[in-house]
């Protein structure tokens, strides 16, 4: 590649990807961007919980990076962040490579929150990642499939009653009822399921009348929704409350609270929040370092936060895709404007919700949640059309809704 203004992501999830993709359709010949990423294939974050049940297939929604790096002009490296050197302009992968950068752009995304509680880290499974859900799908059907073959219980307890946790619980058990062999039945006689949040309600995001439409429709499925119940260690037998209760878990999934990666951590002297996230102003920009901005899970603007939502993500990606060129030539761009477009949660194939507003929200009821569950996809095809082009963006929403794919229990 020719020298030109060196642009380097570090992390290919929404932010990253929709920067990349921003600056790709460009086709400005002064810059080059490279994107690092320890995986080989982009993914849409908030589909993992439906990797993890195994009710979507990786084949039809996820995308090789190095398709869309030919599609969208930019150098795509597989590696892991390993050390950062600000002051050379540089960052070191695990494979010792070396990476110039002229401007740095930290999408390293966010995990759930252990909050140091004993336990949680050595006993329970995270879905944060691409193979962490492959390994939990790998793990639950397992168990499941010994546990009906003996006529046993498998205990389930998630940790965490916002989006994840809620929808994960849900999902799980779509996939079970739709899998060939099992269905509804055996899911009553085998699963066990247990979701504990510490909080008053489950989805505190969503209006009340959500929160409590969602516990009554995981409940019908047979799963116990415990609220108001603090979980203060874990071992290989299940949950310990602060109340002196337990709740027995052969598998245990935490699912609560949002902090950035641990990578974070090595942008040493960058102010930081608590939870680990670099703080930005409201240029995207990292507060101590000009060359360095940061979008997505992983960064937050201390004055005026914004929820770790692929939503903010997206439109971060796509503001700081089109600003690049401006600081490249010695501008300051006008500040990100978030627009909050609303929020869906989904439980599997039974019931859905929306919110357009922090007091209007619609689904349920007569209608099942179908709008809800159709836009909960349709937001997500709007990100995947991006990524993958309309024709080939369009054969994969018509191959999910005419051709769904079938979960399985089974080997």
């Amino acid at each position: 590649m020719a020298d030109g203004f060196r642009v380097v992501i570090i992390g290919g999830g929404v932010g990253g990807m929709e920067t990349a993709m921003t600056l790709g359709r460009a086709r400005n010949a002064a810059i080059q961007t490279t994107l690092i990423d320890k995986g080989s294939v982009h993914y849409w974050k908030p589909m993992l919980h439906e990797f993890a049940a195994g009710t979507v297939e990786q084949s039809r929604d996820c995308i090789a990076f190095t398709e869309a790096a030919a599609r969208f002009n930019f150098t795509f490296v597989q590696g892991s962040l390993a050390s950062v050197d600000r002051a050379a302009h540089t960052i070191r992968l695990s494979n010792d490579q070396t990476v110039p950068y002229d401007l740095l752009v930290v999408a390293l995304g966010s995990r759930a929150n252990d909050f140091g509680i004993e336990g949680v880290l050595a006993n329970c499974t995270f879905i944060d990642s691409l193979p962490d859900a492959d390994a939990f799908n790998e793990k639950f059907r397992k168990a499941f499939r010994k546990a009906a073959a003996a006529g046993e219980t498998l205990e389930l307890g998630i940790v965490g009653g916002g989006a994840t946790g809620t929808q994960l619980a849900a999902e799980l058990c779509s996939a079970i009822d739709r899998a060939p062999g099992y269905g509804v039945e055996a899911r009553k006689r085998t699963l066990r399921a247990t979701l504990i949040e510490t909080g008053p309600r489950i989805l505190p995001a969503f209006p009340e009348r959500v929160s409590e439409d969602a516990k009554a429709e995981l409940e019908r499925l047979g799963i116990d929704v415990r609220t108001n119940a603090m979980v203060i260690g874990v071992d290989h037998d299940g949950f310990r409350l602060k109340d002196g209760s337990t709740v027995p878990a052969t598998l245990r999934v935490w699912a609560a609270g949002v902090r950035a990666t641990d990578a974070t951590a090595l942008f040493e002297g960058l102010e930081m929040s608590r939870g680990g996230q670099l703080a930005i102003n409201h240029t995207l920009r990292t507060t101590e370092d000009v060359s360095v901005y940061a979008v997505g899970d992983c960064a937050r603007i201390m004055d005026a936060p914004l929820p770790a939502t692929a939503q903010v993500a997206r439109q971060q990606g796509i503001y700081l895709g089109r600003a690049i060129p401006e600081i490249a030539a010695g501008h300051t761009p006008a500040p990100f404007v978030y627009r909050d477009r609303g929020a869906v949660v989904a439980l599997g194939d039974y019931n859905g919700w929306g919110m357009l507003s922090q007091d209007k929200s619609f689904g349920g009821g007569f209608l099942r949640g179908l709008a809800p569950r159709w836009l909960h996809d349709l937001i997500y095809r709007q990100h995947q059309f991006g990524v993958m082009g309309f024709a080939r963006g369009v054969s994969a929403f018509l191959q999910a809704h005419l051709s769904p794919s079938r979960p399985r229990i089974d080997p």
